[in-house]
């Protein structure tokens, strides 16, 4: 049988993850360079928007850790924490298949590498969210 509460956790734990990686974007995409033809705000849009998802991302990944076993009580609240955060990253899942470009990876050995990686991360996470609802 899946022990549910340690793959919440796990997925806590790669929460955490996702968010410290937001911290290498600017330099990895080369924001300073790259945004510079749009204008201040659209430029600080990216650098706050970024930020917010990364602590939005993090404070989940602590949610996940240390509740794994409020999240999976079957009460009221926890059912529609759980519903939203499998919405939302299976809709994630579905943005990585039919939002990104196939240009940005097809052809291209690390970038599909990177696009195969994360569909089973996204795949992984809504699979277990959704075991989490109907059990």
């Amino acid at each position: 049988m899946m022990n549910l509460q340690l793959h919440i956790q796990i997925i806590g734990y790669i929460f955490i993850v996702l968010a410290f990686t937001h911290l290498v974007f600017p330099k990895k995409f080369a924001w300073r360079e790259n945004l510079k033809p749009l204008s201040l705000l659209n430029r600080q849009l990216m650098y706050v928007h970024t930020f917010f998802i990364a602590l939005f991302v993090l404070l989940n990944g602590l949610l996940f850790i240390s509740c794994a076993d409020e999240l999976l009580s079957g009460n009221r609240l926890a059912k529609f924490v759980n519903a939203g955060f499998f919405i939302f990253w299976f809709l994630r899942l579905l943005f990585q298949h039919f939002v990104y470009a196939r240009a940005l990876w097809v052809g291209k050995r690390v970038e599909t590498g990177w696009h195969i990686f994360f569909s089973m991360l996204w795949l992984y996470i809504v699979l277990v969210l959704g075991f989490v609802i109907v059990s």
